[in-house]
């Protein structure tokens, strides 16, 4: 196995993001198979026109629970791992381990408390996520099984993030093929093959996790990796860990507002539209983890190098690799939102192929997605502001986004339009142009003062 560690202190920046971004975006559009695969074998259960369509509508309203459960693993390790990196460019070996093994210990005590509510509570989370009487037991059935592996999904993704921001990316590329091939082989075996429909996905999806869980815990362990996971380092101490977690709070609510949204729109279509319009909510946030899910690997994989050359107070390196990443990240998304443009119907039918559901989606899917061609300079810049630990601006962004612009217009503007569901829709795009104008001024203010003051010191 290539273990190899990149030095993110020297060599040209271009080519050292180029080689930590391939791996996370590799790590990223696999990881997002975990969900993507049980939902195209799930919509494709017979027969499709009742049985695969209402199976794939009652998976769907599980993903607030599984952005959840996704968004604590963010908080611990999106939180700690840009600190340990800014620490070890300080020359704080002992800082980084101190954060890593707090950042564990949290990890595991997070999985308990999720995994009592979700199973005390799942049938009342589901409604109000907008399960229907049609759906519910469908997403019953995922959910109660999924939820048992809240574990082995915290210390997979939460861990993982310790690995890459070492500079590990193939090793943490690694994690993510190994959880994510298991699944593919086990999906059609457990759904299919053993007659257990959409419980057979959550267990196929869980036992790969604990596979994936159990690699990183090993290599964090062992002698390669730089960041050692030592018992000494998981006694909580709140000096450690507070900044971890105030610097987590960005990625955590762009990811557990997922679950606030998902209610909101899902009850929206729901009154407007019916099942037909909450199962195509079902393809565009698949859609939209699609488009997100490559520039995280981006801002993931320039994440170590912003981080590490800002603790050793390089503002030139800081500079090159937010412009590498700013590039990068627009012209993926321009492309992005062209090809949905064009061929919605083809990206649709990769989930569901009933008549209805893929003509309802189509559309939808090119107003959702309207903005998309901005959202490149979105995640570039509230990303930087994590990897500089800028909790407070990138804590603001995070809420601006999604809690101060999408909720609200979702409720305002069926008010001003005849059809009320093309509103709802609309309300992703409006939120998106009106976020990335506040993000891109906001940062070239306090970006240019961060590098200033880097230069004079």
């Amino acid at each position: 196995m290539d273990r190899k560690r990149v030095d993110l202190g020297s060599g040209p920046v271009g080519k050292l993001l180029l080689s930590l971004a391939l791996p996370t975006i590799t790590s990223q559009v696999v990881n997002m198979l975990y969900n993507l695969v049980d939902r195209v074998y799930i919509g494709h259960m017979q027969p499709v026109d009742t049985v695969g369509a209402l199976a794939l509508t009652g998976v769907g309203v599980c993903l607030p629970v599984i952005m959840i459960i996704s968004a604590f693993a963010a908080l611990v390790g999106m939180g700690g791992a840009p600190r340990a990196s800014i620490q070890e460019g300080r020359g704080d070996l002992e800082g980084s381990q101190e954060i890593m093994g707090n950042s564990f210990t949290l990890l595991i005590a997070s999985s308990a408390v999720l995994t009592v509510v979700f199973q005390g509570f799942a049938e009342p989370l589901l409604r109000t996520f907008g399960a229907s009487g049609n759906t519910i037991g469908y997403a019953l059935d995922y959910m109660k099984i999924y939820s048992l592996g809240t574990l082995f999904v915290q210390v997979t993704l939460g861990m993982n993030a310790y690995i890459t921001a070492q500079g590990f990316t193939t090793v943490s590329m690694k994690t993510v093929l190994i959880g994510a091939g298991l699944n593919t082989v086990l999906d059609p075996i457990f759904i299919f093959g053993l007659g257990l429909g959409v419980r057979g996905a959550a267990l196929a999806t869980i036992l790969s996790q604990a596979v994936s869980a159990a690699w990183v815990l090993r290599f964090l362990t062992g002698p390669q990796t730089k960041w050692r996971l030592r018992r000494a380092d998981l006694r909580l101490r709140p000096k450690v860990f507070l900044p971890s977690l105030a610097l987590g709070l960005s990625p955590f609510i762009m990811q557990s507002t997922e679950s606030l949204i998902a209610v909101c729109f899902n009850s929206s279509l729901l009154r407007y539209g019916g099942d037909v319009a909450v199962g195509a909510m079902t393809v565009l946030t698949s859609m939209m983890q699609f488009a997100m899910m490559p520039l995280q690997g981006l801002s993931q994989g320039a994440q170590p190098i912003v981080s590490y050359n800002f603790g050793a107070r390089d503002a030139r390196r800081v500079r090159d690799a937010f412009r590498c990443l700013l590039r990068a990240c627009v012209i993926y998304s321009a492309v992005l939102w062209l090809l949905v443009q064009s061929f919605p119907r083809m990206f649709v039918l990769i989930f569901n192929n009933d008549p209805a559901l893929v003509e309802y989606a189509a559309w939808a899917l090119r107003i959702y997605m309207g903005t998309t061609c901005l959202f490149g300079i979105q995640i570039a810049c509230q990303q930087t502001f994590v990897a500089l630990g800028n909790a407070k601006t990138s804590l603001f962004l995070a809420v601006l986004r999604k809690i101060i612009l999408l909720i609200p217009l979702i409720y305002i503007l069926p008010n001003f339009f005849a059809d009320k569901a093309f509103a709802v829709f609309l309300a992703e795009p409006v939120a998106d142009f009106l976020a990335v104008s506040t993000t891109a001024s906001m940062f070239a203010v306090q970006f240019k003062r961060s590098m200033a003051g880097l230069e004079e010191d």
